[in-house]
């Protein structure tokens, strides 16, 4: 155990960033404790201590994500990701935070939600000039609230933000919680306009996208939210897309509990089972997970929770289609009439040859066959006794609790 004196040397610091579970953080002593926060599918950003301040580097710059195995996109975030690390504190804290723009144009960061000095809000040419390319600014101020808040460019923000730059923060209240939660996961939720076969998104896009993304990747390339029975649950979700989110939840009730304007009184909380999260907004979600098994998670608009879908497809469905493939294919080779009964069989068609960097619009398989989902789609997988949150596979239902056929 280290000691205070200890912790202070340059020795103590070190040991505390080796130290398991930390993430790179120096932590202050008297910092109340606090579940460790989860970020799926990305990670919450270093910092040190210089002269009682956090300080915190964020780079902006071209980046590659991979929405999912089989799909990589050249985007624009931070450090190297989209979206870029969550930046963690704590209420009272001074932060600092030294932005190197390597981007090919000028940018800037607003807080999004954070209270703080005009001067450092970050509105190209209202608060500020705008930060040109190879130019680093340092944004500095005292945390004066706690909850979930982002931050994205306000500086050709239209074209920023659709190629990927933007990111959460998450302020933790001074007072330890009560009731305490147990597991705290961070999502931001997004949408792309990424041409079937093309790896850059489409920044022109208003009204026609088609990939939904939780931290910037797509079902099956989503992390699950893995939580021991009986644990109380917290999921925060961000927004700062184009559309509106109605985020549902199967198997579990919750309360929203915050918003990027503050905590949510305890008598204006009510039950539900979907939170719409609005555009520029933050949802908190708490539920406790009392019922073990994988409940699925997702954007409820069905379409956010597909992937690579095509607009202005001609509707065949009823229509006989006898003999069309052949003709077609005299043509079009490889072409395959669809539509005609429904778009299920399209769930069985993952080996279908398709565009290059292109993943098919429903996939991933399950336990009992293919789950035909994309998207904003992962799942809340809930067990008991467990002692790891690695992917525990497939809930094994017991006898008795399954739905079965009827002859």
């Amino acid at each position: 155990m280290l000691t205070r004196r200890e912790l202070l040397t340059t020795g103590g610091v070190a040991a505390l960033i080796g130290g398991a579970g930390l993430l790179g953080r120096v932590v202050r002593a008297e910092e109340p404790a606090k579940p460790t926060l989860t970020v799926p599918n990305g990670n919450v950003l270093p910092f040190e201590m210089k002269a009682g301040v956090k300080e915190f580097r964020l780079v902006a710059e071209p980046v590659e994500r991979e929405f999912a195995p089989g799909m990589k996109v050249k985007c624009w975030g931070y450090n190297g990701q989209t979206p870029g690390p969550l930046i963690e504190a704590t209420e009272g804290d001074r932060v600092r935070v030294l932005v190197t723009n390597r981007l090919p144009e000028p940018t800037t960061i607003h807080w999004h939600g954070v209270l703080l000095p005009n001067g450092m809000d970050g509105v190209g040419g209202v608060n500020q000039p705008h930060i040109k390319p190879g130019e680093t600014w340092a944004y500095e101020f005292t945390l004066r609230q706690h909850g979930t808040l982002m931050y994205h460019p306000h500086s050709d923000e239209t074209l920023q933000m659709a190629m990927g730059m933007m990111g959460m923060i998450v302020v933790h209240p001074k007072a330890p919680e009560d009731p305490p939660v147990d597991r705290d996961f961070a999502i931001l939720l997004h949408e792309w306009a990424v041409e079937p076969g093309r790896l850059v998104p489409d920044p022109s896009a208003m009204t026609d996208f088609n990939m939904f993304t939780f931290n910037s990747r797509i079902f099956p390339g989503t992390e699950p939210l893995v939580v021991r029975t009986g644990q109380r649950v917290r999921i925060r979700l961000g927004n700062l897309s184009m559309d509106d989110h109605p985020i549902h939840l199967h198997g579990h009730a919750f309360r929203v509990t915050g918003t990027d304007g503050g905590q949510v009184p305890e008598s204006a909380r009510w039950p539900e089972t979907t939170v719409l999260v609005p555009v520029g907004a933050t949802r908190d979600v708490e539920f406790t997970a009392d019922v073990p098994g994988d409940w699925a998670f997702h954007c409820h608009k069905s379409h956010h929770a597909m992937n690579a879908m095509g607009h202005g497809i001609p509707n065949l469905l009823g229509v006989d289609q006898a003999g069309l493939e052949e003709r077609i294919r005299e043509h079009l080779p490889g072409y395959m009439a669809m539509g005609q009964s429904g778009m299920g069989n399209m769930q069985e068609m993952e080996g279908m040859p398709g565009p290059e960097n292109t993943i098919p619009m429903m996939t991933g398989k399950g336990p009992h066959g293919p789950i035909g989902m994309g998207g904003m789609f992962t799942l809340l997988k809930v067990r008991d006794g467990i002692t790891s949150y690695d992917d525990p596979g497939w809930y094994p239902q017991p006898p008795g609790t399954a739905a079965y056929p009827v002859k």
